[in-house]
């Protein structure tokens, strides 16, 4: 199940669960000055787009974000928007990206961070032994995003 939240920049928020009540909950918790109302038909468009996205994760996104982060954040974030479909990094490959070789936990903790899952992919980090570690929307859907993402990449190296 998706939950898409969007301020006027953007979308500003996606969720990956099970029950709607608690992601709903989770949402007002984290934007608790916003005022919660039923998705227009934009909003509607945007999260159809949105599951295409988890099902054919070779789609490019092309949705307006409105990414709220500190600036390190944002430079962890940034970067993995640039981790090709099908691979991963290691939490600590992308601190030394950053100029920080001893940065792993800070990198982990912006991942933790996101609010933007399929958006801002985070279940393309992995621990430096390649075992899967930490996802906001649980390990189980981050090994399922993974598995259809190679899946992906491999039929377009195949085609």
């Amino acid at each position: 199940m998706l939950l898409v939240a969007r301020s006027e920049r953007g979308i500003c928020a996606i969720s990956l669960g099970d029950d709607a009540a608690v992601m709903l909950q989770q949402l007002q918790n984290q934007f608790k000055a916003a005022t919660l109302i039923q998705a227009e038909v934009q909003l509607q468009q945007e999260l159809a787009y949105l599951q295409t996205l988890v099902d054919e994760p070779d789609r490019e996104m092309n949705l307006p974000l409105d990414i709220q982060g500190t600036a390190f954040q944002q430079q962890v974030w940034t970067l993995l928007r640039e981790i090709p479909l099908g691979q991963t990094m290691s939490y600590t490959d992308i601190a030394v990206r950053l100029g920080m070789p001893n940065g792993a936990r800070a990198v982990a903790q912006a991942c933790a961070s996101n609010l933007l899952a399929i958006a801002i992919p985070c279940h393309r980090v992995l621990r430096q032994s390649g075992s899967l570690a930490g996802y906001r929307w649980g390990l189980e859907r981050k090994k399922i995003l993974l598995e259809r993402e190679r899946r992906q990449a491999s039929q377009h190296r195949q085609a």
